[in-house]
């Protein structure tokens, strides 16, 4: 996994209508946190956003999947899909997910 500086400069910059994002380097990927809060992460320069019950059923109607990694010999799967590619041309669409994604971290978040 890697995220290039121009795809992190690409996902800033994509970011700025929903509210000011930072990305941290984290397990060869990125992490991206908004007020403090992990939503997204980056992994091979692929967003993937987080899914709970809330968003799940726009990422399946989209036919999207989630982050899956090989862990101790078997795949595990993430609660981060990756974002349908409609989105990224519609910057109203972007920051509706973007905001379902961040939702899905607090309520997330809250219950823990």
């Amino acid at each position: 996994m890697s995220v290039s500086d121009e795809y992190k400069a690409f996902l800033i910059d994509l970011f700025a209508g929903f509210g000011s994002v930072s990305i941290r380097s984290m397990f060869g990927g990125g992490g991206v946190f908004h007020d403090g809060l992990m939503f997204a992460l980056i992994a091979d320069d692929t967003l993937y956003l987080k899914v709970d019950d809330g968003n799940r059923g726009d990422f399946e109607a989209e036919g999207m999947k989630p982050f899956t990694y090989s862990g101790k010999g078997k795949p595990v799967s993430m609660s981060y899909w990756e974002l349908p590619e409609s989105t990224y041309d519609d910057p109203e669409l972007f920051v509706e997910w973007a905001g379902n994604a961040y939702a899905a971290a607090l309520r997330s978040k809250k219950k823990k």
